[in-house]
């Protein structure tokens, strides 16, 4: 049997990984975005890990090595900034091919320096090896004041869901791509992770949060898995940018379906109850509201011309 006749990426994770591990240490484990582990009377450890590999997260038929490595650092820390913290510490592990270049190598390692001095980070550490492909990873440590994580698992029936920035512009830049087509790919080979001082604006007034890794529907669907709710999306609602709606329109598509299902926004969904709306507004007004958090026996939907349906899958390595 096939990881994809399981289920996928998520049963997969469901079924070998544990949840009841009992360590006075740890705080949150598996099943986050970032693990949670006690670290100072003030502050709490977040630990997060990102993989890149070629041929499916990369390609250097169309990204630079500064692309690459800036991108790597961007998507651990957005798993980092989403839980309310900031990001402290790297350690860098990759695995080259023996032909690789020093001109490649350094330019990559250029890209993670750039995206590490803008959010903060020093690289501590890592390793290095040799296979038949290019694989990098970070492993990153952030911190982050215990009352202000935010679970995947804190959501309440009745809070409102948020993005923040808009949705689809990665998905639909790589698109672009696939199809040898001009126009806006930056969203795509240069996503950009929100700041910790946004984080944590958000977190502040949120109740559970989520980073845009694998596209809405899955990051609200696990929001509502995690919190023992249901939720509704509301199609409208669905920000996407004017590159991305043009994009789309180029390639026969629907803009949505690109924010719905595509991933690697490093955006950061939460939920939040209806009352603190307004003061989040006044401190960081780059978000919209698009759906509902809902009883649990309401399922998890989508809302479109007044009709409910329910989502799709997004993006999963094993489908």
């Amino acid at each position: 049997m096939t990881i994809a006749e399981i289920g996928g990426e998520f049963e997969l994770l469901r079924r070998l990984t544990r949840r009841d591990l009992a360590d006075p240490a740890l705080k949150v484990g598996v099943g986050d975005d970032c693990a949670l582990l006690a670290y100072t009377k003030d502050l709490d450890l977040l630990v997060t890990t990102d993989m890149m590999v070629e041929d499916d997260h990369f390609s250097l038929h169309w990204q630079t090595p500064f692309q690459i490595g800036m991108k790597l650092m961007e998507a651990n820390v957005s798993d980092v900034v989403c839980k309310g913290g900031k990001p402290k510490f790297a350690f860098l592990s990759i695995c080259l091919k023996k032909d690789t270049s020093y001109d490649f190598i350094e330019g990559f390692y250029r890209g993670v320096y750039a995206s590490a001095e803008k959010h903060g980070v020093l690289l501590v550490g890592g390793d290095t090896t040799h296979g038949s492909q290019l694989v990098f990873n970070i492993a990153l440590l952030g911190e982050v004041e215990p009352a202000l994580f935010r679970p995947r698992s804190g959501a309440r029936p009745g809070d409102l869901i948020g993005v923040t920035g808009t949705l689809g512009g990665s998905a639909a830049g790589l698109e672009l791509l696939r199809n040898n087509r001009h126009g806006h790919t930056l969203d795509h080979l240069e996503p950009k992770s929100r700041l910790a001082e946004e984080g944590r604006a958000v977190c502040r007034r949120a109740r559970a949060t989520i980073d845009v890794s694998d596209g809405l529907a899955s990051e609200v669907t696990h929001l509502a898995r995690e919190s023992g709710t249901g939720a509704v999306v509301y199609y409208e609602n669905i920000p996407c940018s004017a590159a991305t709606i043009e994009t789309a329109r180029l390639l026969g598509r629907n803009p949505k379906d690109f924010a719905l299902y595509g991933g690697e926004d490093f955006q950061i969904v939460f939920a939040i109850p209806e009352d603190a709306v307004s003061d989040l507004r006044r401190e960081f007004d780059d978000f919209s509201i698009v759906g509902e958090m809902t009883a649990s026996d309401g399922g998890i939907r989508l809302e479109r011309n007044g009709k409910f349906e329910p989502f799709g899958k997004g993006f999963d390595h094993f489908a």
